[in-house]
């Protein structure tokens, strides 16, 4: 009897520290509106907040479209998330969102609904289809390689905010 209660406990014991190991290796860090973009930069929850944000603020709207499965989203998103400038540019001067779905304006798609995709909107609610990527069959792409151009863009989306004012 001693034996089999002995035994009894050790299996109790044994499947109860194997559940919770998988139980802990389940859990994952709260999901934050970052998304691995940039835990300091403060993100907006939706379009419409953003747009409101950015007509308060005076500010223009970075919209990145992405997908969590993507592998080039996934790339550019780790080049994005170590670039000091970009990440200081994000957090100072843009109102930021970022989105895995697609919204219902299609002034954000105006050459196709594919990801990565970046645009701006500046604080008058246009969207600058005009700032464009470096590819022409995917306008409002970038790839790890174009961080520097993306800067660029970054900027000119602050330029001409400057030049309407």
């Amino acid at each position: 009897m001693v034996h089999s209660t002995l035994a009894l406990s050790l299996l109790l014991i044994a499947v109860s520290s194997n559940l919770a190991m998988a139980i802990k290796k389940e859990k994952r860090a709260p999901q934050t509106l970052s998304r691995g973009w940039g835990d300091e930069i403060t993100w907006v929850q939706t379009y419409e907040e953003g747009l409101y944000q950015a007509k308060k603020s005076n500010k223009p709207l970075m919209v990145i479209h992405h997908l969590e499965d993507c592998q080039y989203c996934q790339a550019l998103k780790k080049a994005f998330a170590e670039n000091e400038e970009i990440q200081e540019m994000a957090q100072n001067n843009f109102i930021m969102l970022n989105l895995m779905h697609e919204t219902t304006d299609k002034n954000l798609s105006p050459d196709g609904q594919y990801v990565p995709r970046i645009m701006f909107i500046d604080p008058s609610l246009t969207v600058r289809a005009d700032i464009t990527g470096r590819y022409s069959n995917r306008l409002y792409t970038y790839e790890p390689q174009d961080i520097p151009f993306l800067i660029e863009n970054m900027k000119k989306a602050l330029r001409l905010i400057q030049t309407e004012l």
